[in-house]
């Protein structure tokens, strides 16, 4: 008799074992998806705590309405440019001349648009059109020729940065139409009604919050569908609600100010497109592959010097818009336009992941990597650092990216 209480205890140890333990299993697959989530999004986290760590040091004033605008309409140009040169890095290669095509193409609209007094339309398609004429002069060289892409631009960055000054003469063009401006100051308001804040812009702010989470739960719907792994569905509802939260303050932020700036429409238009390119086409699979593996590449029978081609092509065609933008903002063409663009572009796509030996990157790592060096600039420039320490400062940023990820693949073995 006073053995069976024992087996009994023992069976209902086994009994809440088997209960408790899916349970255990669930909270671990579940905190293993979470922190799996938030390790994949790195850089996204280090935005966020720049941004929350310069919010602190400038007692707020770097998410007041005219800063939250100003960081999109002062860093427009190196985001445009952080697309096309993440893309060249997935590739394998890089482009030093971005910031002197930048400025030479400045210099160009300026003579269309105000020398010889062009319609702001055409002199923006026909600067567009020479910008690719240029990255189409590079890409021959890289491609057919053979010489690496580092000599080649490194040649163009000087060629470009002469030939702005030729255009120029030396001597500053302005001013320009005022819808050639727009492009770099030009804001979308009151479409709606004089409204503060201005209701256009905050509709816009909710489309786009609907947008993403009906994509996001179709998307879920679909792995679902087909037995994929998926978040964990409160993880999956968290994010949402963040990121949703996040839209919505950045739109109101904007809706305070002035409304949505051109420049942000180009940039989402730009991602948008470039996110499908890279992600849905085969032109963008064509980019990783050669990136990954070059060799592997040209066996499996990708024309890798025509992809490197119209890869140039693309480059001098982003260069240009830049360009265009940051002239637009000044209002005025110069001698000294450009100057560190091509740094600030390769910056912003290592800090967002890409890899030095090519073959990793996104558009949307580039944009926040752009995003993290202009709180950064921002940043420090409210709390009156000189710009010899904010040089310092990014330049430590860019290392410590680099390392981190040359960390990342030799724990994974690559």
């Amino acid at each position: 008799m006073s053995q069976n209480p024992t087996p009994v205890t023992s069976a209902g140890e086994e009994a809440v074992g088997a209960v408790i333990q899916p349970a255990d299993n669930r909270a671990t697959r579940w905190l293993s998806r979470v922190l799996s989530d938030l390790g994949s999004n790195g850089i996204f986290i280090a935005l966020i705590a720049v941004i929350v760590l310069f919010t602190i040091l400038t007692n707020g004033v770097l998410l007041r309405p005219q800063n939250i605008s100003n960081l999109v309409v002062q860093n427009g140009y190196i985001l445009v440019l952080a697309i096309g040169m993440v893309m060249v890095i997935i590739a394998g290669h890089i482009d030093l001349s971005v910031g002197s095509v930048a400025a030479f193409i400045g210099a160009v609209s300026g003579v269309f648009a105000v020398n010889w007094g062009l319609p702001w339309w055409l002199a923006i398609l026909l600067s567009l059109v020479i910008g690719a004429l240029v990255g189409a002069w590079q890409g021959f060289w890289i491609a057919f020729v053979g010489i690496p892409a580092f000599i080649v631009t490194l040649a163009g960055m000087l060629i470009f940065r002469g030939l702005a000054l030729v255009v120029l003469g030396n001597a500053n063009i302005g001013s320009f139409p005022g819808e050639y401006r727009a492009l770099g100051n030009g804001f979308v308001s009151g479409v709606l009604g004089a409204t503060n804040p201005d209701l256009f812009t905050l509709l816009i702010g909710a489309a786009a919050v609907v947008l993403l989470v009906v994509q996001q739960v179709r998307v879920r719907a679909g792995r679902l569908k087909y037995a994929q792994d998926v978040d964990p569905l409160a993880w999956f509802v968290v994010k949402l609600v963040l990121i949703a939260a996040g839209i919505g303050l950045f739109t109101y932020a904007l809706a305070s100010y002035k409304g949505i700036p051109v420049t942000l429409i180009v940039l989402a238009v730009l991602v948008l497109v470039y996110g499908i390119v890279m992600n849905r086409s085969v032109f963008g699979r064509h980019i990783y592959a050669i990136g990954g593996n070059r060799h592997a590449a040209e066996l499996s029978g990708i024309k890798t010097r025509r992809v490197d081609f119209w890869l140039f092509v693309n480059m001098g065609l982003l260069a240009a818009l830049a360009g265009l933008i940051f002239t637009a903002r000044l209002n005025l063409a110069g001698p000294k336009a450009g100057d560190g663009f091509e740094l600030e572009a390769i910056s912003a796509a290592f800090i967002g992941g890409a890899a030095v030996q090519g073959g990793v990157g996104t558009i949307g790592g580039a944009i926040i990597g752009g995003l993290i060096i202009g709180v950064l600039n921002n940043g420090m420039s409210i709390m009156g650092i000189g710009i010899e320490w904010q040089q310092a400062v990014k330049g430590l940023v860019l290392l410590l990216a680099v390392a981190f990820d040359v960390y990342n693949k030799r724990r994974s073995g690559n």
